[in-house]
């Protein structure tokens, strides 16, 4: 029987520009060992005795410098299945909104970073959960509505 664990999160950092709110992707290093090169939101592991969220807004600020203005838990856990160990992976999704304006300051971990609108980040991530998770963050969170006020953090 395969295991379940939920070792890992995943943030989608957004801002408004003109009222159209661009996502953050960030490019990991060429040199990372699982995925290099793969076009992602923040994403990192969970540490032990660490909540996720703990661990969403830690990753948040080592892997972009950036500091959100509001934050939120997404109705949404991000899954998938790695047959080598035959583990099924469970990842919480949370959502920052950052100023526009900033930029980030990449750790080591990744490339390059681009800004793109829901269009061009949905063309550019390449797992379903990715795309998933954006697409209620996009409709949910982004777009203002109730959902967004109940799920927000204090930052």
């Amino acid at each position: 029987m395969a295991n379940v664990v939920s070792r890992t999160v995943e943030v989608c950092v957004f801002r408004f520009a003109g009222g159209t709110p661009e996502y953050l992707l960030l490019k990991r290093a060429a040199d990372e060992r699982l995925y290099p090169n793969l076009w992602q939101f923040v994403t990192g592991t969970i540490r032990d005795g660490e909540k996720a969220v703990e661990a969403a807004r830690r990753e948040l600020q080592e892997e972009t410098g950036l500091l959100p203005t509001r934050f939120w838990i997404v109705p949404y856990v991000s899954s998938f299945y790695a047959g080598t160990d035959d583990t099924i992976h469970m990842s919480p999704f949370f959502a920052a909104e950052v100023a526009s304006g900033i930029e980030p300051v990449l750790s080591h971990e990744h490339q390059a970073y681009r800004w793109c609108i829901r269009e061009d980040a949905e063309k550019t991530l390449i797992w379903p959960g990715q795309r998933q998770g954006l697409g209620i963050v996009h409709a949910y969170i982004a777009g203002g509505l109730e959902a967004s006020r109940l799920l927000s953090l204090p930052v």
